[in-house]
């Protein structure tokens, strides 16, 4: 009924928090001297949220087509039709303590394994440019 209300709150507020850690990244880079092939560009951490608000952004619109499609989100006042039933709203918000945050959770979870991954890609690249300047 109204589980993508959940992921859609966590992408709210991680778009925020993207966009704040975005500046701090900005008005604290240092000019790098030396070779652009000494460099090795990793992934900045506001970059790397980027990810995760778009998995959420994403499963989010897709859930709530899918719930105007079955006709439980409409275009009028309380704009979910389980919101106009005191005992329908009971359902819905157990709906979205369960689903809604389980849902969360793994996307979470899958970006976390995402981030893990890059930061072991990152490493192993810069070992290899280490001994490729070494030689």
């Amino acid at each position: 009924m109204a589980c993508f209300i959940v992921p859609a709150t966590e992408a709210i507020v991680t778009t925020i928090a993207a966009k704040v850690l975005k500046k701090r990244e900005e008005s604290r880079k240092i000019s790098r001297s030396g070779s652009t092939d000494e460099i090795i560009e990793k992934a900045s951490f506001s970059r790397k949220l980027g990810w995760l608000n778009n998995l959420l952004w994403g499963g989010s619109a897709l859930l709530a087509l899918e719930h105007v499609w079955h006709g439980e989100v409409v275009p009028w006042f309380p704009f979910l039709t389980a919101a106009s039933d005191p005992e329908s709203k009971a359902e819905m918000l157990h709906e979205m303590s369960t689903v809604g945050v389980t849902m969360a959770l793994l996307v979470t979870g899958v970006w976390v394994g995402m981030v893990v991954v890059s930061s072991v890609l990152e490493k192993k690249a810069a070992k290899l440019k280490l001994a490729e300047n070494k030689k």
